[in-house]
């Protein structure tokens, strides 16, 4: 069993995803830094210094100042700063995944010999000089 285990955990595609699964951790955490500690400051400054950790809407009856006050009287609160502050990291961390998987998909070698014509994105020949489909010129 431990063969067969060792076998399968030293399969390149097992491999590479832990590798992928590490660095997207890692990643994730410097965008959560770059939002929290270098994007949103800037931009509470902007919107009348606002601190978007410190937004909520209280579920519970009573009026709190702040988010801490309202968590230490056990008030149950919706925080929506702090969910505004999520979606933003996602959307700055799907922005680099895209950027970083579209260049790795143009320094990939076709493997069929054929590539997309980048104009219409038609499968074109690797080694055409005009696109068959859009007549465009193939940018190399």
């Amino acid at each position: 069993m431990f063969g067969e285990f060792k076998k399968f955990a030293m399969r390149g595609n097992v491999v590479d995803m832990a590798v992928g699964i590490i660095l997207g951790a890692s990643f994730g955490k410097i965008i959560s830094s770059l939002v929290d500690d270098v994007l949103m400051p800037p931009l509470g400054m902007l919107l009348g210094k606002v601190d978007f950790s410190n937004l909520f809407v209280c579920l519970s009856e009573g009026t709190y100042a702040t988010l801490a006050e309202a968590q230490a009287a056990g008030a149950v609160t919706l925080r929506y700063g702090l969910f505004l502050t999520r979606i933003l990291d996602f959307a700055i961390i799907a922005l680099a995944i895209f950027l970083i998987v579209r260049q790795l998909n143009r320094w990939k070698p076709a493997e069929d010999g054929m590539v997309d014509c980048r104009e219409c994105l038609s499968p074109i020949p690797a080694k055409a000089k005009r696109c068959a489909h859009c007549t465009k010129p193939v940018k190399k």
